[in-house]
């Protein structure tokens, strides 16, 4: 998945979204202390125990890349699988050997406005009605000035 919203569900799991559990599993102990759970560029997540100000690290968010990313199928809610198209995964660090980078608090979001390309598709549908009204004119207009020249 390319889903990044992780949330932790009701054993303490680290989970996406959908509820889907991170592999290798990320479990937080009882005894962290509210909001101290953070992730590095490279994946490593660590937490501040209650009574503590040091940052343990409890678990390592793996990234995995694909020689041929396209040939992925998407079976819908973000969620992908490999196919013979895009071959097997190849697992890694984030940050390391071509991976990505993890970012804290960022999420990737769709870069098109929705309503702006409707608008646009429609304006571009007019524009092609117009052209085409415009030909069959002068397609018509050409064979009357042809049937007067008989």
């Amino acid at each position: 998945t390319r889903d990044g919203a992780f949330k932790i569900d009701s054993n303490g799991q680290l989970v996406t979204s959908d509820g889907y559990r991170l592999m290798p599993e990320i479990i937080l102990p009882p005894d962290v202390k509210p909001d101290s759970l953070s992730i590095s560029q490279d994946g490593r997540v660590t937490v501040k125990f209650i009574g503590s100000d040091e940052d343990v690290e409890i678990g390592q968010i793996e990234m995995f890349r694909f020689v041929n990313p396209a040939g992925l199928q998407a079976i819908g809610e973000n969620l992908l699988i490999t196919t013979n198209a895009s071959g097997e995964a190849i697992g890694g660090r984030p940050g390391f050997d071509g991976m990505g980078k993890v970012r804290q608090g960022m999420l990737e979001m769709s870069n098109v406005n929705v309503i702006q390309e409707m608008v646009n598709m429609i304006v571009a549908q007019r524009a092609y009605e117009f052209n085409s009204k415009t030909i069959q004119t002068s397609d018509s207009m050409l064979a009357t000035a042809v049937s007067l020249k008989r």
